[in-house]
């Protein structure tokens, strides 16, 4: 059993706590019950009062006896649960007696909602439809429908003094009529007089619960979250009550003893004065509720929750509990006598370093503060005055970093480089510079971008691996970049100021959208003569170089000439660098074909430099002794068939000497 309280309004719940098994045999469950004090404290007022998946629908037959929760919607037509009416998803109407089942008919539209008459006899359904259809459990026919302005129907009720219908339609209106008559005789716009000042309204308030109450008084819920109490002889509200959730009111009832009325949505149950509007109390469940009922003429609250276990509540000021459960009220007056002080209760958890922060490091030992674990507990009203105290612009440093944070949002959206790859520096920088001209062209085309190789995992190792590290210095980049040296020095220099820079300092402002300068214009038209030049310079470079580098291995030659070398010469390879030379210089000698046709019986590597220093490699794979053997026997057999083969010279190609013919 759990207890909470709220203005002074001791709730119990019932229904904490944990279930036991059903396959639990006795003696396991006492024994369960030493052991666990969260079971041994559980009150099981109900055994198995519990649902396969959820319950939509609870309430209390008219004698107090029995309790009905179902998933459809349903009625009680006798005191008892002998007689039941029960209204499916898929209209169809199921009567049920005492022993089960008894008869099964359905409606022309789905139906959401319907009351019974009990001076006529007649049942009324509402649904999706502007009809309300009638059926006539004397006669055990449909009787003509009552037609309603409005397009569907949500709600009805009927009143148990005078008999007046109601219904609530979709568009926030009340039609009350008149089963006599079979005439409408008030309709009530509740949708504009539940906007008030203070409420916002983002959509049309449908009524979504409806309630009578003695033959004057009216409930109408919202599925906006407001309650509005009638008069039937006014059509203007006595008054309005918002839950400030915006969620539709499931359920209204009404408590007379204390004029309280009990408005639920699917998050919370408030009760409150029905002549002031006072909050009297609230209760929060766990789940989200489905149904509420209050059980007549006790303090005893049901309510129908998305979760299997329905919920139980006693609230002791609202009245006694039922004869059936009256030990509750003697087990609610000892919990009362002898209230347990909880340390929780209006204090807050510090740690020591809080208290050194607050300089309030003097009030241990003292009463001020109460030891817990691994720090201490004050009173709240003092913490919250001391933090005042030692930072009086909490809220305006508060108000501060929210104003940095969207900053930070709306900057986030630019492209920037907060830092830079180790691998591939250059690259990068020139990818960003791409990127913002795709971003200014896209400002101005409307052009759809692409994605970034930088933002791309697939090209994540490039600038994460050394080994692909690009190499401007070697001949092929240089050849097939020759601009990169002219546009490299640029990117060189910006390069070294944003390595300087740290992530946290100011961002550079970006450039106004327009025209290029002239610079740029310029730049771009010389662009083609440059690669010219800078190609023709590339190559007078590259000659250069390589001049110089056969001057520095011819030097490096004659100074190893003149100094002794000694080399280690193995067993047999005495001439074999001679060897080598020699049938290199033999091998040169010979054509293309030969040397081909050498490489391809050898099965050896051919490495041949290129004009532009590249290395260009062929390679040709042994054959395996199987291969030479299959190759053997084709060319042996081919020999014995040439041995074997007859000689054809004996033929000549002279006609064939014949008869003459007469």
């Amino acid at each position: 059993m759990q207890v909470s309280s709220l203005n002074e309004v001791k709730i119990y719940s019932l229904s904490c706590g944990k279930s036991l098994p059903e396959w639990l045999s006795d003696r396991k469950k006492r024994a369960l019950q030493k052991k666990d004090v969260d079971v041994r404290r559980r009150i099981e007022l109900i055994q198995d009062f519990e649902m396969p998946t959820v319950c939509t629908t609870i309430k209390v037959s008219k004698d107090g006896q029995y309790i009905l929760a179902t998933v459809v919607t349903f009625e009680t037509l006798s005191d008892d649960y002998s007689k039941i009416v029960f209204l499916h998803n898929d209209r169809y109407i199921e009567f049920h007696s005492q022993s089960g089942f008894y008869y099964k008919t359905r409606i022309p539209k789905f139906g959401r909602d319907f009351s019974y008459h009990y001076p006529s006899c007649d049942l009324y359904f509402v649904g999706a439809s502007s009809e309300v259809y009638r059926l006539n459990l004397e006669q055990g026919r449909f009787l003509n429908p009552l037609q309603t302005d409005a397009a569907e129907n949500n709600v009805c009720d009927v009143n148990s003094v005078h008999g007046l219908f109601a219904a609530g339609t979709i568009e926030g209106r009340v039609e009350c009529w008149d089963p006599r008559t079979r005439g409408r005789v008030g309709l009530l716009d509740c949708a504009l007089s539940s906007v008030t000042a203070d409420s916002e309204i983002n959509s049309l308030p449908t009524i979504s619960a409806l309630k009578f109450n003695g033959a004057l008084t009216m409930a109408v819920g919202t599925s906006t979250g407001q309650v509005l109490l009638y008069d039937l002889r006014s059509d203007k509200p006595l008054l309005v009550k918002d839950h400030q959730y915006g969620l539709p009111i499931k359920s209204v009832h009404f408590q007379d003893s204390l004029d309280l009325i009990l408005s639920a949505d699917s998050r919370i149950i408030k009760m409150w004065n029905k002549n002031s509007g006072k909050i009297f109390t609230s209760l929060e469940p766990e789940h989200d509720i489905n149904d509420v009922c209050l059980y007549p003429n006790s303090g005893m609250l049901l309510t129908a929750n998305e979760t299997p276990k329905m919920g139980i509540y006693y609230i002791p000021v609202l009245g006694p509990a039922p004869r059936w459960c009256s030990f509750l009220d003697n087990l609610t007056e000892e919990l009362e006598e002898n209230p347990e002080s909880t340390v929780y209760d209006d204090y807050k958890f510090v740690t020591k370093k809080d208290l050194e922060n607050l300089g309030l490091t003097h009030l241990i030992g003292s009463p001020f503060l109460r030891a817990y674990m691994h720090g201490f507990f004050m009173d709240i009203r003092l913490y919250h005055r001391v933090k005042l105290m030692v930072n009086p612009f909490a809220f305006e440093e508060y108000r501060k970093d929210k104003i940095r944070q969207k900053i930070e949002e709306t900057r986030a959206q630019r492209v920037q480089l907060k830092k830079l790859p180790k691998v591939n520096k250059e690259l990068a920088l020139k990818l960003i510079e791409e990127e913002e001209e795709k971003q200014r062209s896209t400002w101005k085309k409307k052009v759809k971008s692409l994605p970034n190789i930088l933002t791309d995992d697939r090209f994540k190792v490039m600038f994460e691996n050394p080994d692909f590290q690009v190499d401007e210095e070697s001949e092929e980049f240089r050849l097939l970049n020759p601009l990169v040296s002219k546009i490299s020095e640029k990117r060189k220099k910006k390069l070294r100021l944003l390595e300087q820079q740290e992530p946290h300092e100011k961002e550079e402002e970006e450039e106004p959208e327009g025209k290029p300068s002239d610079a740029e214009s310029s730049e771009s038209s010389d662009d083609d003569k440059d690669w010219v030049a800078e190609v023709r310079r590339q190559r007078r470079l590259l000659q250069q170089e390589e001049k110089v580098k056969r001057q520095e291995r011819l030097r490096e030659d004659r100074q190893t000439v003149l100094k002794p070398q000694f080399y280690e010469i193995k067993a047999g390879e005495e001439f074999r660098s001679f060897r080598d030379s020699a049938t290199k210089q033999k091998l040169m000698n010979k054509t293309l074909e030969d040397r081909l046709k050498l490489e391809a019986k050898n099965g050896t590597l051919s490495v041949s430099d290129t004009t532009v220093g590249s290395k260009q490699l062929t390679f040709t794979l042994k054959k395996t002794e199987q291969q030479k053997q299959q190759q053997e026997a084709v060319k042996l057999h081919r020999q014995e068939r040439k041995t074997l083969r007859r000689s054809a010279g004996h033929l000549t190609s002279r006609p064939r000497r014949g008869r003459p013919c007469h």
